[in-house]
């Protein structure tokens, strides 16, 4: 006599292959990996499990590289044992805010080269990208980032800081 198939096994569904579960396990420590780059006041702002962000915490304290394979390779198999998708999103829109954030400061960055190098010129075009600029506020920052800055020096000093921090503020 033949016993009984289960009645939770169906056919049409099939495991996934080896190649399959090396990839998610390679995803998982690929992430993993990812949470370990992270600062402290971001890692724990994605809600852990304690076990994990303990994990996490202690790989960054090892030093030897075998020693730090192992742990990357822990870490990864407890995030084979959660949902990895809210932290992908929390990483992806980190990542997307530092984008901004880079493109911000970008921009900020070529305005004061061009102020610096154009003057008035420059002033104007600025004036027309954002009406209602104080001018004359905006031409006492810039004859004193000019006057500070030597002809073809890179670097800045307070002025030019000044400068820059009001970019920023108005082209926020």
């Amino acid at each position: 006599m033949r016993a009984p198939e289960p009645e939770s096994h169906d056919p049409t569904e099939e495991a996934p292959s080896k190649s399959a579960r090396k990839r998610a396990a390679h995803a998982a420590q690929d992430l993993g990996e990812a949470l370990i780059a992270l600062r402290d006041r971001d890692l724990e702002a994605l809600e852990l499990p304690s076990v994990l962000l303990e994990a996490v915490r202690e790989a960054r304290g090892i030093r030897s590289r075998a020693g730090g394979a192992r742990q990357r390779q822990y870490i990864g198999k407890l995030m084979r044992q959660i949902d990895p998708e809210p932290i992908r999103r929390a990483l992806a829109a980190r990542s997307a805010a530092d984008a901004d954030e880079t493109q911000r400061f970008k921009r900020a960055e070529h305005w004061r080269e061009r102020l610096l190098a154009e003057g008035e010129t420059a002033l104007e075009a600025l004036a027309g990208v954002r009406p209602g600029l104080d001018r004359t506020e905006w031409a006492s920052l810039l004859r004193a980032a000019r006057a500070e800055r030597p002809a073809g020096a890179a670097t800045q000093g307070p002025a030019g800081r000044a400068l820059f921090r009001a970019l920023r503020r108005l082209l926020g």
